[in-house]
């Protein structure tokens, strides 16, 4: 397949034709082109974000989770503002320009607890992504007055039955409609899926890009599905990196401008695909800055995470980066 043929599929792409192309035996033309369309249209910068868990409470069951609801092992914490404010300053002295504010859905921080953070934190002159689940229009509204840029929702799979045997606990038309909410107030949106659920098919993948496309998202998190032990999938495969590498190239071509982040969970499976996912078109990457004493207890996935120290960590991430032949910032 040449770089021509993929231009040709992608002019008016549907599921089908999406994982034929994610299916082919040589996918290197495709990684080729989202190369030369990241380097054309965001450059060689690589953005360094820096995240916050400040809560591991969640009211949702979702069945992939570990911090899901109905999970009695995990030790649940809620950081304090102090705490969170003090956290964020840290992390601008060190460089970040901008903190990812994430939790799980808890209640307890009402939308004027998280404005009052959120205007504490664009103090320190960094930008600031919520990433805090489905919410009404007015809190979004709210925040966003308060001075939030992006908020981060990942859909996490656009196969409706599929969503709803992983979501007991809500609908893929809500997730997709606070989407559009956040789009029309002018955040920068973000959504985003995991590759390798159980009952994924490459035509489910191809909806997930198209959905993406259709928001039309900002900025996009692709990563593999990691099975978490105390959830009910724990028996599941992995996701696949090179099929996670091969939608995080899709997905450039078909969001040339977008914010596409190396994830956590790629590096939890192969460091080195990591590394390599800058090559098939991604130009973020976060890194925890969460505190020692919570971030063990911010487990998603199982993840072996070494202790945090936030001025090395970015030096040492700034390190990484122009190794590989890019500008962090």
């Amino acid at each position: 397949m040449t770089a021509g043929q993929v231009k040709d599929i992608l002019r008016k792409p549907d599921a089908r034709s999406l994982a034929r192309l994610l299916g082919q035996p040589d996918f290197a033309p495709v990684y080729e082109e989202a190369d030369r369309v990241r380097r054309e249209q965001v450059g060689d910068v690589v953005h360094l974000r820096a995240i916050l868990e400040f809560s591991n409470v969640c009211r949702r069951r979702c069945r992939y989770c570990g911090l899901n609801a109905v999970n009695a092992d995990v030790t649940r914490y809620r950081m304090t503002e102090e705490e969170i404010v003090d956290t964020a300053r840290r992390a601008a002295q060190a460089g970040y320009r901008t903190l990812v504010m994430q939790s799980g859905e808890d209640p307890y921080y009402t939308p004027e607890r998280l404005g009052r953070l959120i205007q504490e934190v664009k103090k320190t002159g960094m930008a600031v992504t919520v990433s805090c689940g489905e919410m009404e229009k007015s809190a979004y509204a709210y925040l966003r007055v308060c001075g939030a840029d992006r908020y981060l929702l990942k859909h996490e799979t656009a196969d409706p039955a599929l969503y709803r045997r992983l979501h007991p606990c809500g609908t893929l038309e809500e997730r997709v409609r606070c989407l559009r909410i956040l789009k029309g107030l002018g955040y920068e949106t973000g959504g985003g899926f995991m590759v390798g659920l159980p009952g994924q098919t490459l035509e489910t993948i191809g909806q997930d890009l198209l959905l993406l496309r259709d928001i039309p998202c900002d900025m996009a998190g692709i990563g593999p599905f990691i099975p978490h032990p105390q959830t009910p999938l724990k028996g599941s495969a992995s996701g696949s990196t090179g099929l996670t590498k091969r939608a995080v190239a899709l997905a450039r071509l078909l969001l040339p401008r977008a914010n596409l982040p190396a994830t956590t969970s790629l590096g939890v499976l192969n460091a080195g695909e990591k590394n390599d996912v800058f090559s098939c078109g991604a130009n973020v990457v976060m890194r925890k800055v969460t505190p020692d004493a919570y971030k063990r207890l911010y487990e998603i996935y199982p993840a072996n995470l070494p202790p945090t120290d936030i001025l090395s960590d970015r030096r040492e991430l700034e390190n990484q980066i122009r190794a590989l032949g890019r500008v962090p910032h």
